[in-house]
């Protein structure tokens, strides 16, 4: 299945990148996190993360479609 992945904050900075497709075989939020971390070298754990899935927060066992835009955020610091 094809996912397009949108970065923000700290994830965008690492990852070097606002936006990718990527294709992939995983099943839900976390097996894609999982993945996109191996392949960027993230270190946040999907706990200190929310996850959105087209448009909404989802929990990170909710089922993904092919062509779904998955969003990971990570906490957000400001004053």
């Amino acid at each position: 299945m094809q996912y397009r992945l949108l970065y923000f904050a700290s994830l965008r900075d690492r990852t070097g990148c606002a936006a990718e497709s990527l294709v992939s075989t995983a099943a839900d939020p976390r097996a894609l996190y999982a993945q996109v971390a191996e392949r960027h070298g993230l270190s946040l754990p999907p706990e200190r993360l929310r996850v959105a899935v087209n448009g909404e927060f989802a929990g990170w066992d909710r089922s993904l479609r092919d062509g779904d835009e998955v969003v990971f955020l990570p906490p957000v610091s400001g004053g």
